[in-house]
């Protein structure tokens, strides 16, 4: 592992010179691509540096306790070394899961899919508390997030929604939030006062680019129509609402937010992109039969993965058999306890494979 370690900190140095290079600077297409590799090796290396910092503290320590016969020295000595040895197993574990190989998605937007599942008008207001939640979070974040597609109920509630979260490593922050979250609590609507269980399905995809997947126009079908609004009146009275159907796959796709058929054929075409690849994704993963599934989650929509309590004021995470009593703050978007600990769970599990 050190030696591939110095190999990655030589190419970083290189790199670094590059980058800072006149000549490199004034091609700009390479320059990007240098940048692009420097930034991507400097977390790790980082570390590696700390690591190498750490090593030579420890072996600074041992030559002192070898050589001194001072009591309160050799004291001080012992006390270093044992600090730098714990230093160096905390680095040498960080390197490992910097190491680790990378999803290739991590850096990218995020395309957030939210539909209302079993439990009638109260589970479409239940996908619109994980609306404001995500929401809560972008914001937090510091990501933008913009309406794809919309179908709300009468109440307010959300039959289906897709939001592009536009922003740095959004998908990697988001990717686990993928599979059925149960809410438990008492409807507005109950009066006898029961503790009702309504569903939500949320799907994550990456946002493809047309770089990542090229779909062919001749493979896409495509329907205008008017568009509707709750309880089924026109929204407005033109052919703006624009339906995509991939013909290959068979993956169909909706958009009738805006006015302009234009741009609702656009964000058609972001949403039908990353479900083309996401179907692909599936079927290669399905096809390597050794694959190791992962502990928090293949990522199937159908999976239960969450739920949350309102009685008792908890959200419990089943792949993690995690448990917080902090219900109102994770619904105002504090969702990062929850994310930090099912990243870790990941590493922890691809460490072990």
């Amino acid at each position: 592992m050190i030696e591939k370690l110095k190999t990655l900190a030589a190419r970083y140095d290189d790199l670094t010179a590059k980058t800072s290079d006149p000549e490199v600077i004034a091609d700009q297409a390479n320059w990007q691509k240098y940048m692009k590799a420097h930034a991507e090796l400097e977390p790790v290396v980082l570390v590696f540096r700390e690591y190498e910092k750490a090593a030579e503290g420890l072996e600074a320590a041992q030559a002192m306790m070898a050589e001194e016969s001072d009591p309160e020295l050799l004291e001080m000595a012992e006390i270093e070394a044992a600090e730098m040895k714990e230093k160096l197993e905390k680095l040498e574990q960080d390197l490992k899961i910097a190491l680790l190989p990378k999803d290739p998605n991590d850096n990218k937007s995020a395309i957030l899919e939210i539909r209302a599942g079993t439990g009638g008008d109260e589970a479409g207001l239940f996908g619109s508390d994980l609306l404001k939640m995500y929401s809560r979070y972008a914001d937090k974040m510091g990501w933008k997030m913009e309406e794809l597609s919309g179908n709300y109920t009468d109440l307010g509630g959300v039959k289906e929604v897709i939001m592009m979260v536009e922003g740095k490593g959004a998908y990697s922050r988001l990717k686990f939030e993928s599979g059925v979250h149960r809410v438990q609590r008492v409807p507005e609507t109950e009066s006898g006062g029961r503790i009702h269980t309504s569903a939500a399905t949320v799907a994550v995809l990456p946002e493809a680019e047309e770089v990542d997947i090229e779909i062919d126009p001749n493979d896409v079908k495509i329907d205008v129509f008017c568009a509707s609004g709750p309880g089924g009146q026109c929204v407005n009275t033109t052919q703006s609402a624009v339906r995509l159907t991939h013909i290959p796959t068979g993956i169909v796709v909706s958009c009738q937010d805006e006015k302009s058929q234009h741009k609702n054929k656009d964000k058609g075409m972001r949403v039908l992109r990353a479900r083309v690849m996401e179907k692909i994704k599936s079927e290669q993963q399905g096809e390597e039969a050794s694959a190791r599934k992962s502990l928090v989650g293949s990522g199937d929509r159908s999976e239960r993965i969450r739920t949350y309590n309102f009685p008792q004021g908890r959200v419990t995470d089943h792949r993690i058999g995690l448990t917080l009593h902090k219900l109102e703050w994770i619904l105002q978007g504090d969702l990062d306890e929850i994310i930090d600990a099912l990243i870790t769970t990941d590493q922890a599990e691809r460490l072990k494979a």
